[in-house]
């Protein structure tokens, strides 16, 4: 960015430029560090460093508060005094707009200004004497400079391909080197030859290549002429973007990703992926952010778009690391979408929860949660702790099942917004997070998420088949959970939820813990007929002790949706299961979670045993049926033990009798 002129200018004018010198500094200083994470993920990629990936995915998260830290510090020793007065600071910003003038990173500088003076004022709302205001959304240019263009060869369209994505991993080259650059060149060929109609022209790559985890991501997207309907998922995917140079041509512009691994023998293709659907679940909301370098946010988030144009602008600088603005781009297009919208905000689907009040606006694919002010029984944690779990989630690996909670400070909305029974609550219930002055209400704290159908409402409404599926996924986001050290604590289902994708994603972190802090046993078995029929545990329960044979009566599973879960996921009902991985972190073997499906991977690459076969009945029941709904698909209400509530809390019994061993059912809950 540039120095800050002086002209002519007063004691006051001096300051303030000075002050703007600072700020500007403290960007710049924030874009460098942030390009020093990013810029190493390709030596760590290559060397095979996945801790090392995994320490800068964190660690990076913590640049910009300490930035904005040290900045604030730097603001109170030069200013003194006059650190709040606004007639200084809109000198300040006119300064510091002046500098950033016609920089292509303006919109990013403007979001780091914000955040200072939003931490000077406590700003509610927007403060446009001192804030940068912008309503619209932030400007899509030229992507070019962030993009290399590959034109197909002439000749036999396989021959073309092959040729097309050699030139394509040459350009894209890697210490280690490719394990079989020609094999894997001819592979992508055959699968795009296979699944796209028409003839490719040209295909467009971002020249960074995408880091997260053990996987590296060349994105880019296919120019094809001739008929198609735009690929697998039917929908035709026409150039509307700039940049490209197809544009206007009626060119079909359709999705590739090439995802790779480094697996000790050289880098080496694992999957392509040719749908807008499958694209957007790897830059999902439920992933951690990627090691992109690139100092071209704008024009990359531009590029993405046209890549996936119904995946929301926030979401995509989120998903380049740079959450910081894409909270900004949330909120101006929560405003925006007010402003044309008359609905109001109301309670979200659902059970009502006992941590949070969570409420949503039904035209917006959004739900807010704000922390109660007290927890029902039998929930003994505290705002502190619910917040750390937050925190926790937000640092860790995601491994696309737990949804990225975005934090927010002093919202400010209209009370006319509000249906009443939601204001009252929000009144009485949290005011600690929620103020309520006359006709404006200002939301002081509270997370944000994408709104998602309930998993317990989704297999209760859903047909047979679309039930027994989300069950059968919801075990594997134990698994993957699990894989990512992560125990979500309170595993009933109506703190999952599914995405437009048909993903069961968990959201309720209250009760979270890393999976190697949990003590998994199995249940000891009673010595006598007094101990058989005990009201209460003979055995001593430690604080984190988990019993896995006791999920299921909890899960309230019935008939086929049991059935089906049991016949692949029946030794997550085991302590063994759980120990097993523990054994694999505290290894510090770090597991691979694939954010495409196995079939979406080379066939060669293709391994392992794959999940046990469905029961007849559990088969059965996902047999098509016709628009009847979930006919002979129950959900049944769980079990009401005594003290109500998750998995984890403290010591009851259900009442209730295992159906295998005739026992009394218990579950064993943490206590805060």
């Amino acid at each position: 960015m540039e120095t800050i002129g002086t002209g002519g200018e007063g004691p006051t004018g001096a300051l303030a430029r000075e002050a703007a010198q600072v700020v500007l500094a403290a960007f710049d200083r924030f874009g460098a560090e942030f390009h020093r994470f990013a810029g190493r993920a390709q030596a760590r990629f290559e060397a095979r460093d996945w801790p090392g990936i995994q320490r800068d995915t964190a660690e990076r998260l913590d640049l910009y508060p300490g930035v904005l830290a040290d900045v604030l510090e730097q603001l109170r020793r030069r200013l003194g005094a006059g650190l709040r007065d606004r007639a200084t600071w809109r000198l300040i910003r006119a300064r510091y707009e002046a500098s950033i003038a016609g920089q292509v990173e303006a919109p990013l500088a403007q979001t780091f200004f914000n955040s200072v003076s939003r931490r000077v004022f406590a700003t509610v709302g927007i403060d446009p004497e001192i804030d940068f205001v912008v309503h619209e959304p932030c400007p899509l240019t030229d992507y070019a400079p962030v993009v290399d263009h590959f034109p197909a060869a002439d000749g036999p369209a396989a021959d073309g391909l092959a040729a097309l994505f050699a030139a394509l991993f040459a350009a894209r080259p890697f210490a280690p080197g490719y394990a079989d650059a020609p094999r894997d060149a001819r592979a992508v060929g055959r699968i795009v030859e296979e699944q796209v109609h028409g003839r490719v022209r040209h295909l467009e790559v971002a020249r960074p290549v995408f880091f997260r985890g053990k996987g590296a991501y060349i994105v880019g997207r296919l120019a094809v002429e001739g008929d198609g309907d735009g690929g697998r998922d039917g929908r035709d995917g026409r150039d509307g973007g700039d940049g490209g140079d197809g544009a206007g041509t009626g060119a079909r512009h359709l999705p590739l990703v090439i995802a790779l691994l480094n697996e000790g023998r050289g880098v080496e293709v694992d999957a392509v992926l040719l749908e807008e659907d499958e694209v957007s679940i790897v830059f999902s909301f439920a992933r951690s952010y990627f090691l992109v370098d690139t100092n071209r946010p704008i024009e990359l988030v531009s590029f993405l778009r046209a890549i996936m144009p119904r995946k929301p602008v926030s979401e995509l600088f989120n998903a380049i690391g740079h959450n910081r603005h894409g909270k900004t781009e949330f909120y101006r297009a929560l405003r925006r979408h007010m402003g044309h919208a008359d609905d109001r905000f109301e309670f979200a689907r659902g059970v009502r929860g006992m941590v949070m009040i969570v409420f949503t606006l039904p035209s917006y694919d959004v739900v807010f949660k704000v922390i109660r002010d007290e927890f029902d029984y039998p929930k003994t944690t505290t705002r502190e702790h619910v917040m750390s779990r937050y925190r926790l989630v937000f640092r860790h690996d995601r491994a696309g099942r737990l949804v990225d909670a975005q934090e927010f400070e002093h919202l400010a909305f209209d009370a006319s917004r509000f249906e009443p029974g939601l204001l009252e609550e929000l009144r009485r219930s949290a005011s600690q997070s929620v103020s309520v002055d006359g006709e404006k209400v200002d939301v002081r704290h509270v997370y944000t998420e994408r709104r998602m159908i309930p998993l317990d409402v989704y297999v209760r409404e859903s047909p047979p088949e679309a039930a027994i599926a989300a069950v059968l996924d919801y075990g594997q986001v134990l698994r993957d959970l699990a894989a990512a050290n992560i125990f979500p604590g309170d595993m009933l289902l109506k703190n999952f939820g599914v995405s437009r994708h048909g993903r069961v994603i968990f959201y309720d972190y209250d009760e979270i813990s890393f999976l190697t802090d949990m003590v998994f046993r199995d249940l000891p078995a009673a010595r006598d007929d007094g101990e058989e029929m005990s009201a209460e545990p003979w055995y001593h329960v430690g604080e984190n002790d988990v019993f896995p044979q006791e999920f299921l009566p909890f899960l309230g599973l019935t008939g086929p949706l049991r059935q089906a879960f049991l016949d692949r996921h029946g030794e997550l009902l085991t302590a063994a299961f759980w120990r097993s991985m523990q054994e694999e972190h505290r290894a510090g073997r770090v597991p691979d979670i694939l954010p495409y499906r196995p079939e979406r991977r080379l066939p060669w690459r293709r391994e392992g045993p794959g999940h046990p076969p469905l029961s007849p009945r559990a088969a059965a029941a996902l047999a098509p049926r016709g628009p009847r709904g979930a006919e002979g698909v129950r959900l049944e209400s769980p079990p009401s033990p005594r003290r109500p509530g998750g998995t984890a809390g403290g010591s009851d019994r259900t009442g209730r009798r295992d159906e295998r061993t005739n026992r009394p059912t218990t579950t064993i809950r943490r206590p805060r």
